[in-house]
């Protein structure tokens, strides 16, 4: 099964910044790229809107929100770099300080992009107390966004933890693997034991409680432990390929993601199969970004059925832990069916 026979389903994208690590006290990141972006944005909409109160024409007014834009840019980086350099000190106090620091920072934003607008005599007289103001009122607006996001990721997490719950202990799934079990016991006593630790291991890694993020090496292993336990069940109907890249292995993956993956390539590319499928899982890094596929051959004349909840799942958890960084592409090509993800590293 060649990837080569997919490439032209997805898009490569160009490789992102590393983002740092979870578990800090830090209630908000500036070090992201779509923090970045969408404060650029942010600012240059207020000017837009600010400006046009004192303008007279559209010519003026793009002319005035040039001249604003020639402060409110640099410093609008600024504050970004700023804040993103000073994200392990701020980690370590407490929230509310975090926020005064980031309001007053912004204040001193504002001085400087009207300081740079004043020294290129751009400025006849200098607002230095609007210019602060504004900037305090911006960075916290700006502030308040990205603790509402983060703090969105709570709810978010636990409904996705829900679903993945669920359909690990779906009653068809565990009923088929102690029924395999059962099968080995005799026969062959050992390798029955090996499934059970395996569904074992893999119940408790569902059921303990996880931080925000876990490395792509233990979604590795615990994808490895599933397909152990459906190799039992499936013998040579399931051919499974590895291509793992070592170096991708300290990418950061939110709990219970690729196994779900796995266990649909197997439900849809395996099980409506009477000669079977090959799954293909590889990793890759590139740069700072590291490539996730997982691929799996389809029944000639089947699509892909089901509602696509895992895919969904998987989508707006990878988006919650990496925003824009993080990418998430699926799709069928010529009988074979292929989720790629992107993660920062």
């Amino acid at each position: 099964m060649k990837d080569t026979q997919i490439l032209s389903t997805f898009q490569e994208s160009s490789p992102a910044q590393g983002l740092p690590q979870a578990g800090t006290a830090l209630v908000f990141d500036a070090c992201q790229m779509g923090v970045v972006l969408r404060a650029v944005l942010f600012v240059e909409l207020s000017v837009g809107v600010v400006v046009m109160f004192a303008s007279g024409s559209f010519m003026d007014w793009v002319t005035r929100v040039s001249l604003v834009t020639g402060g409110a840019l640099p410093a609008t980086l600024a504050w970004i770099l700023t804040a993103c350099m000073a994200k392990r000190l701020l980690a370590r106090v407490a929230p509310v300080v975090q926020y005064v620091a980031a309001t007053a920072l912004g204040a001193l934003a504002g001085l400087y992009g009207c300081g740079l607008l004043s020294v290129s005599g751009l400025l006849d007289g200098a607002p230095w107390m609007a210019s602060a103001c504004a900037g305090a009122l911006l960075s916290s607006v700006l502030v308040a966004a990205l603790v509402m996001r983060a703090k969105g990721r709570m709810p978010a997490d636990t409904a996705a933890r829900l679903i993945e719950l669920q359909s690990r202990i779906r009653p068809h799934f565990l009923f088929n693997t102690l029924n395999s079990a059962i099968a080995l016991v005799r026969a062959e006593p050992a390798k029955a034991e090996t499934l059970l630790e395996d569904l074992s291991d893999l119940f408790r890694h569902a059921l303990i409680e996880s931080s925000e993020s876990v490395t792509l090496a233990e979604e590795i292993t615990l994808a490895e432990r599933y397909l152990a336990i459906e190799k039992v069940r499936f013998g040579e109907r399931l051919q499974v390929e590895w291509n793992l890249d070592p170096a991708a292995n300290l990418a950061k993956l939110p709990p219970l993601l690729l196994q779900p993956l796995v266990e649909n390539a197997v439900c849809h590319g395996v099980e409506p199969s009477a000669s079977g499928a090959e799954v293909k899982i590889s990793t890759q890094r590139r740069g700072s970004v590291v490539v996730i596929k997982v691929t799996n051959t389809v029944p000639a004349g089947q699509g892909v059925k089901g509602h696509g909840l895992a895919l969904r799942n998987v989508r707006e958890r990878l988006s919650l832990l990496h925003d824009v960084q993080g990418q998430f592409r699926s799709g069928l090509k010529n009988g074979i069916y292929q989720v790629r993800m992107e993660v920062p590293l």
